[in-house]
């Protein structure tokens, strides 16, 4: 079973809270039901058996809930006191060498951990390093590793947040930062915590860094292109209507019917239709005008020999497989704007909407 994580440890410190209240006097017998209720939410929330003590005692440790809210009551009344504290009261506070050396040495072993793929060891241990040395930003780096190994990625956001908060010239803490925003579907957070730790290496970065922000800006990349593809009629199945007849040209209607032009090639939308008639084609002021775009503008010549849908209709077609299908062909958003910018879009026709070239 997997490790719990911090959510659910917590979830469970919460339930035991309650199941205590009901037994120590805090709270009635009259309150039980509606404690009960709340106990099974919770429960059913976040995934946790309040019943498996196992579970419960690994959540809250030495300490319920209430002991640890004890302590936290006791910090904050003394926060005043000690945000005005001398600098050097506030070195006194500092791990000593002692707490320092064995902090090193549950770092050491939580690598190894680590090494063994153990990671609810290793976070254990990582966590005992930082109690003796709050703040530091490899414990903290190295912990968000491990939670994201365990895939707690949101664990592992929080620490290596806290660790490029510490010591942002720890470029780890950054890479780790990036990994664990990816996981967590923000992939432009991702890219800009490998751009600051490509920024902090210095030189251009390492090639880890450099994939990592490559990696995220290639999903930022898909994500915008998903978006702009959503607002594309065209990409919707939406279509205009059209006269594909030898020198009708195209209706009032706006863009022409993409599909209809599988009539062009071969009299059924290709497939076994054999050869088009090229004489007939080239009749139509909309063919011509196509080429005559093709001709007088390289960029997009080159732009349409690139596109992988148009390429594997050439390699199908020169290998005797008949024409293709036009219809399913004109589907792909690309090509579609492509033959939206041959036959006048943006041109003399003006942009689809607009008239349409008449």
């Amino acid at each position: 079973m997997a490790a719990a994580t911090s959510k659910q440890r917590l979830a469970l410190a919460i339930c035991d809270f309650l199941s205590s209240s009901l037994t120590d006097g805090t709270l009635s017998a009259d309150d039980k039901d509606s404690i009960d209720v709340a106990i099974n939410c919770i429960a059913e929330s976040f995934k946790v058996d309040p019943a498996d003590k196992t579970a419960v005692n690994a959540a809250i440790g030495s300490q319920n809930l209430m002991q640890i809210y004890g302590v936290y009551e006791k910090l904050k009344s003394t926060t005043a006191a000690k945000s005005s504290a001398s600098s050097s009261s506030t070195s006194s506070k500092l791990p000593t060498d002692e707490e320092k050396a064995r902090a090193e040495d549950l770092k050491a072993q939580g690598n190894k951990a680590m090494t063994s793929k153990d990671y609810a060891n290793a976070i254990e241990l990582y966590s005992q390093a930082l109690s003796l040395y709050p703040g530091n930003a490899i414990f903290l780096s190295n912990r968000a590793a491990a939670y994201s190994a365990a895939r707690d990625h949101e664990s592992a956001r929080a620490d290596a947040e806290a660790a490029v908060t510490a010591d942002p010239k720890y470029t780890k803490g950054w890479s780790r930062l990036g990994l664990a925003r990816f996981a967590l579907g923000d992939a432009r957070g991702s890219m800009e915590a490998y751009r600051q730790g490509i920024e902090y290496e210095g030189s251009g970065g390492s090639d880890a860094m450099k994939k990592g922000f490559e990696t995220a800006k290639r999903r930022v990349e898909e994500v915008e292109a998903e978006e702009r593809d959503s607002g594309n009629p065209l990409s919707r199945g939406a279509s205009a209507n059209v006269n594909v007849n030898p020198g009708a040209g195209a209706s009032s209607g706006g863009m022409p019917d993409l599909s209809s032009l599988a009539g062009m090639f071969g009299g059924n939308g290709g497939g076994n239709g054999g050869m088009p008639d090229l004489s007939s084609i080239m009749n139509n002021p909309m063919f011509a005008n196509m080429a005559q775009s093709l001709m007088s503008n390289p960029e997009m010549m080159q732009n349409l020999m690139s596109n992988p849908r148009l390429r594997e209709m050439a390699d199908r077609f020169s290998q005797g497989g008949g024409m293709p299908d036009m219809s399913a062909l004109m589907n792909d958003p690309n090509i579609a704007e492509m033959a939206r910018n041959m036959m006048g879009g943006g041109g003399r026709g003006g942009p689809p909407g607009s008239g349409g070239q008449q």
